[in-house]
């Protein structure tokens, strides 16, 4: 089990995170850095220079921050070397746009992943934590859903992910390189864009009356983004992580409907439901219902999530209000 008591564990510690101008990578580098670890955080290279998040992090001046490009072989190698631990999160996540574009899928999260596997060969860092996703189960064939569920993609992006996830399985039995998976379920908070669902709900509800989505009917286990950072934290932690996947959920699941309903009702918002079909996934493709076996995180990394719903919600209400200008409510953003 990873000691929570542990948190001497980081200073001075040499750290690397891809991925770390994005959403959950930003929180991650940041927390890291309160911790007091060494942290290099590894950007998409922008022509404007700017580093996504962490653009306007308070952390910002005490990282390393290295511009790159995951799908660039040179640029991950200098990245990864002379670090101690890595958390690997770059990758293209959202599955709609994963229909019109399968190959960049393609690109970034599995060749993406080989580079960063490769680098870690010559450099041997202590420990590599992979991020995998809910998505790799397709919907549910029994619930809740335990690391050992069948795999079936049903979308690019998930298929993508899924060869990330085998490729740091070859890795663990081929080279034994000390790799750990974490897949956390449906994440949410600060920072989300308004592809993912908690963020296109709560845009519309603060501008308009009548809130347009996909299917109403499929189940998510949404997870407070803090609670997940805190479980990236205790797999680089648990010694007995090593070669393990591991699940980072709730295990309580909450329908795109009801979801909606909350939203509505903690922004005070009387609205009307619509369904849009261009927010529809294509037949077969919709993941019906997704809610986690998380018995194997608290056992192995001593994890469990602190944050109920309502409250990472109201966060993260509070959060868009003040930021509604980064956002287009009622656009479908693919």
């Amino acid at each position: 089990m990873a000691d929570k008591s542990k948190e001497g564990f980081w200073k001075d510690k040499r750290v690397l995170v891809t991925g770390a101008g994005g959403f959950i990578g930003s929180h991650l580098a940041e927390r890291l850095v309160e911790l007091g670890a060494k942290t290099r955080a590894f950007v998409h290279y922008r022509a404007d220079g700017s580093w996504g998040w962490l653009n306007n992090s308070p952390w910002k001046d005490r990282m390393e921050v290295l511009a790159g490009d995951i799908c660039d072989r040179d640029s991950v190698f200098q990245a990864v070397e002379g670090m101690e631990i890595v958390f690997h999160l770059a990758a293209l996540i959202a599955i709609p746009y994963s229909y019109h574009a399968p190959y960049s899928y393609y690109r970034t999260n599995v060749e993406g992943t080989l580079h960063l596997l490769q680098a870690a060969r010559a450099c041997r860092p202590h420990r590599i934590i992979h991020t995998s996703t809910s998505e790799v189960y397709g919907t549910a064939q029994y619930c809740p859903i335990n690391e050992g569920h069948p795999l079936q993609t049903q979308s690019p992006y998930a298929a993508s992910k899924c060869g990330a996830d085998k490729l740091v399985e070859a890795f663990f039995h081929s080279y034994e390189l000390p790799v750990v998976t974490v897949r956390p379920f449906n994440t949410f908070g600060p920072r989300q864009s308004s592809r993912a669902i908690v963020p296109a709900i709560i845009t519309q509800c603060l501008t308009r009356e009548t809130i347009r989505l996909g299917n109403l009917h499929p189940t998510r286990d949404l997870n407070f983004v803090e609670d997940i950072v805190e479980g990236f934290l205790c797999a680089a932690i648990a010694e007995k992580a090593v070669g393990w996947t591991v699940n980072l959920g709730t295990g309580r699941e909450i329908s795109i409907q009801t979801l909606a309903e909350k939203i509505a009702e903690l922004t005070s918002h009387s609205i009307a439901l619509e369904q849009d079909s261009k927010r529809v996934r294509p037949q077969h493709s919709e993941v019906e219902r997704l809610v986690a076996d998380n018995s194997l995180a608290r056992q192995l990394l001593g994890w469990a999530p602190k944050i109920r719903l309502e409250e990472g919600l109201k966060v993260t209400i509070d959060w868009t209000r003040e930021h509604l200008d980064g956002y287009r409510p009622g656009v479908y953003v693919l």
